[in-house]
């Protein structure tokens, strides 16, 4: 199940790790429940809820409109590109030279193509939209084997398509796509954010464990799940939620007929409980009317990213296998060979600004323009690890003091303070847009350091590590990271840990993709940086 003493990491997008905020607490999900809970038991749910179930039609006839405009943008705007509304001849053998077929009759069908593999292949599935890489992938999935099938068939029947043509147009489109995606995305987590748009769920499970996977859903209001009601499991009777009292509750699962037809539900969401052994979840699976209701099971099994999860069913049993995560090989190669040849490319190009930015420190105080300092790496091996100065040169030897005279709250073991003595005016500034970890791009190009990682610890902090931390040197330490874009500073210690051991076991160059963006979004907020 579910714990709720640890902050939910949002991994639905099987590849990409976008964790979710830290802040779980049953308690601090009561508002975001309170707005979702329905009426008491025996009432009647409002009118908006007898049409709340034709959302997922509604939204998705809204993608197929951008849809079509986005392919038809792309096609017809590489055609006017290459061609203009000119007849162009296609050569379909000897025999028929002299055939000539509009472009614009060939656009028209690649239109009508590109739509249908899109519905083929399930892009506008109410159960990927809004939240995860899902949506993205299978978008990208199904141009490229469009452009597969138009391939081979233009060289079974020998059709002299325009390369120009071709290679323009998909590429242009699938951009469109993934754009306008994108922007319905951003509207629909808005909506879910008020519990319009999702999926209506009662939770099957004890109290305890529907209180935890309650306060994840409230969280993760982007995933389109809004809890309605609960149906407690190993309770003689009735009783209300902990989370939220006006909820509509029932005692057993007789109650759960009841609920459905009371909060006009249509998902089921069951948490692993021992009060529920298999006939008793066969038994539900079975009550659930079909094509109206969904059955979602909530495994206790947490923070496994959805490359490493396959499903695969054996006499019967839905086997849930778990991949270890492997630190070697091809990944391993792979993500060095993008820091490399990431970590050249911005140096080359920042050049000027690290330049800058180097005759600023000199200039602001007294002292070298870099600081160096040691930091525990790959397999716990130290290493030097560069950054612009930003403190007073004698910043060492007063952090004894200050630690005794004020300790960060909620972290025992890193040390930050929001208004440090020891930092320069301009190392303010250097500090709120990370600035001053621009040098650590020669750390990656020497190889102690990746762009994307754990936070590199200090040998002090590793000191007083309990053993699972250690995970943390299976890889590279990063310049940034998932600590780096869920909230930096203002990160307690255990939610500072689980980010990172979360990243070390789930890692992939997806996910690495995403982190860069959200830092990049992180340093312009300048959120939790001091």
């Amino acid at each position: 199940m579910l714990k709720v003493s640890n902050p939910p990491l949002t991994v639905s997008d099987r590849e990409g790790l976008v964790p979710m905020s830290p802040e779980r607490d049953v308690a601090a999900a009561t508002p975001a429940l309170g707005a979702a809970s329905e009426p008491a038991a025996g009432a009647h749910p409002p009118r908006e809820h007898a049409v709340d179930r034709a959302w997922a039609h509604r939204y998705g006839r809204r993608l197929v409109v951008t849809d079509l405009l986005a392919v038809a943008w792309a096609v017809i705007g590489t055609q006017l590109l290459w061609f203009g509304f000119d007849r162009a001849e296609l050569a379909t053998g000897a025999a028929a030279r002299d055939l000539t077929i509009d472009y614009t009759e060939i656009s028209i069908v690649l239109i009508a193509a590109w739509m249908a593999v899109l519905a083929m292949f399930a892009t506008r599935d109410p159960r990927i939209v809004g939240a995860g890489s899902t949506e993205y992938k299978r978008i990208a999935d199904a141009a490229f084997r469009l452009f597969g099938i138009v391939a081979i068939v233009a060289f079974l029947f020998q059709l002299d398509l325009a390369r120009g043509y071709i290679l323009t147009g998909f590429p242009l489109g699938l951009l469109a796509l993934l754009a306008t995606r994108w922007i319905w995305r951003q509207w629909l987590i808005a909506e879910r954010a008020h519990g319009r748009y999702s999926s209506r769920a009662i939770i099957v499970g004890t109290p305890g464990t529907a209180g935890a996977l309650a306060a994840d859903l409230a969280v993760a209001s982007a995933a389109g799940y809004r809890v309605v009601g609960a149906c407690f499991v190993g309770v003689a009777d009735a009783r209300p939620a902990p989370w939220d009292a006006a909820l509509p509750t029932g005692a057993g699962l007789a109650s759960l007929p009841r609920l459905l037809d009371e909060t006009a539900a249509d998902t089921v969401i069951v948490t692993s409980s021992d009060e529920l052994p298999t006939e008793r979840m066969r038994e539900l699976s079975w009550s659930l009317e079909p094509g109206r209701h969904h059955l979602v099971v909530a495994p206790s099994l947490t923070d496994i990213g959805g490359p490493r999860i396959h499903m695969r069913p054996v006499a019967g049993l839905p086997l849930l296998h778990i991949e270890t995560p492997r630190y070697e090989g091809f990944k391993r190669f792979s993500k060095r060979t993008f820091d490399l040849v990431a970590a050249l490319v911005l140096t080359v190009a920042l050049a000027p600004v690290l330049l800058v930015i180097a005759i600023v420190v000199k200039a602001s105080s007294p002292g070298p323009v870099l600081f160096r300092q040691q930091r525990v790496g790959f397999e716990g091996r130290p290493f030097g690890m560069l950054k612009f100065r930003t403190m007073v040169v004698d910043a060492e030897q007063r952090l004894a003091e200050l630690q005794a005279a004020q300790r960060d709250a909620g972290n025992d073991v890193l040390f930050k303070m929001k208004d440090d003595p020891r930092v320069t005016p301009a190392g303010r500034v250097l500090r709120r847009y990370s600035l001053d970890e621009l040098p650590q791009l020669l750390n990656v190009l020497a190889g102690h350091m990746s762009l994307v990682g754990p936070r590199p610890p200090l040998e002090r902090e590793v000191a007083v590590y309990e053993r699972h931390v250690h995970r943390r040197f299976f890889v590279k330490p990063g310049v940034t990271g998932l600590w780096q874009v869920s909230g930096r500073s203002n990160l307690s210690w255990e939610e500072s840990v689980r980010l990172d051991l979360y990243y070390v076991e789930n890692w992939s160059m997806t996910g690495d993709l995403i982190i860069l963006w959200r830092t990049l979004r992180a340093v312009l907020r300048s959120e939790g940086a001091f």
